[in-house]
């Protein structure tokens, strides 16, 4: 007798009635919360997260808890539904703490015993942060902290949105998954190339925490769906990218006629729509098979291939809008720059597109040349 196999569902790429009304009203918030203008000079502060556009998305509509369950405070929606938000907040290159707290910090408290910080990130009153390093792949090695008569002792590197954290959801030698709050650490900002989300040093020097879990299943839970949502972002950035060099082509002259009209730059935009479009394939297959019942190996597959390809589409997007704008693209005024930065940190945020390439060769049982 064979034994059965259960087999995923086709993936469903297409987006719903709602999950289009859910993109209008986050396009419409951004719109008037988190223009280019604004988002360059709050970059030019020293306060770069929005605390307004966060508290809008977060206790205004609720988006901070989209991924908890209705018990717990949160919309009980799936990871569709927060693809879709990050699309958003990817073609306004937002800097609030989205992917890192209702994304990473937040799956990775679903994978543990804290339903009273659940409850406070669903409500958007407090921020988390997982306490791991913006760059680790899903499954990768990560730093941990030491215990030292059951205190934590230890020095972080490259935590994302720490500066903005209220909960830092740290990992011990022990295996465990220590809740830390921020006003106990030392958090200092490293220089990052994307201004829009900074990275941070966190120094625990003997700070008394609390066991929430094992860490390994909750850590790699996390950054799985971090890394799988992050194409959602990334095609967010690639698809303003490509409409605003189609825009300003159009309307930009020489020699008396667009330039958008002249052959090889046609040739340039149609291949960057291509690109955009089969990331927008990639990313839409991740999110499904994350917010499904699919086997592990088959998210495992999705989020590798999702980026493996969002990643470099992403900052080719930004480059190709960077040098079609011309003098205009270099200037610090126009926000191209700031989707080039964020292209670039995303490019090695939660493994870079060459360690997903490898990990889907493992998966699929391919072997690398």
């Amino acid at each position: 007798m064979k034994a059965q196999t259960t087999q995923r569902a086709e993936p469903d790429l297409l987006y719903s009635e709602e999950e289009e009304a859910l993109r209008a009203a986050v396009r419409d918030l951004l719109a008037d919360h988190c223009d280019p203008a604004a988002v360059i000079a709050r970059t030019e502060s020293g306060a770069p997260h929005d605390r307004e556009t966060w508290k809008a998305l977060a206790e205004g509509m609720g988006l901070a808890g989209l991924l908890v369950p209705e018990a717990l405070g949160g919309q009980g929606a799936t990871h569709r539904e927060a693809a879709v938000v990050l699309e958003e907040l990817g073609r306004a290159v937002a800097p609030v703490p989205y992917l890192t707290s209702a994304v990473v910090a937040t799956e990775a408290l679903l994978a543990c015993d804290a339903d009273d910080l659940l409850e406070e990130l669903a409500s958007g009153r407090r921020i988390g942060a997982l306490a791991v390093a913006l760059n680790t792949a899903p499954g990768g090695a990560h730093r941990s902290v030491r215990i030292e008569n059951g205190l934590l002792r230890g020095e972080l590197t490259g935590i994302a949105d720490a500066v903005a954290a209220d909960v830092l959801l740290v990992p011990a030698e022990d295996g465990g998954l220590y809740a830390v709050d921020a006003d106990a650490v030392t958090v200092t900002a490293q220089v990052s190339l994307d201004l829009t989300r900074p990275v941070a040093k966190v120094v625990l020097d003997g700070v008394a925490a609390r066991r929430i879990g094992e860490a390994a299943p909750a850590v790699r839970r996390a950054l799985r769906a971090g890394a799988g949502l992050l194409a959602s972002e990334q095609l967010g950035l690639a698809d303003w990218s490509l409409t605003e060099t189609v825009r300003y082509l159009k309307e930009r002259k020489q020699f008396n006629r667009p330039v958008g009209g002249f052959q090889a730059l046609k040739h340039r935009l149609a291949q960057l729509w291509l690109e955009t479009v089969h990331t927008r394939a990639a990313a839409r297959n991740a999110a499904d098979a994350l917010a499904g019942a699919s086997a592990d190996a088959d998210v495992d597959v999705a989020v590798a291939l999702a980026q493996a390809y969002a990643a470099p589409v992403a900052v080719h997007a930004a480059e190709e809008a960077l040098q079609l704008h011309a003098g205009i693209g270099m200037t610090w005024e126009h926000p191209v720059h700031l989707y080039l930065k964020r292209a670039k940190a995303d490019s090695i945020a939660y493994g870079t597109a060459g360690s997903h390439r490898q990990a889907l060769a493992e998966l699929v049982d391919l072997q690398a040349p």
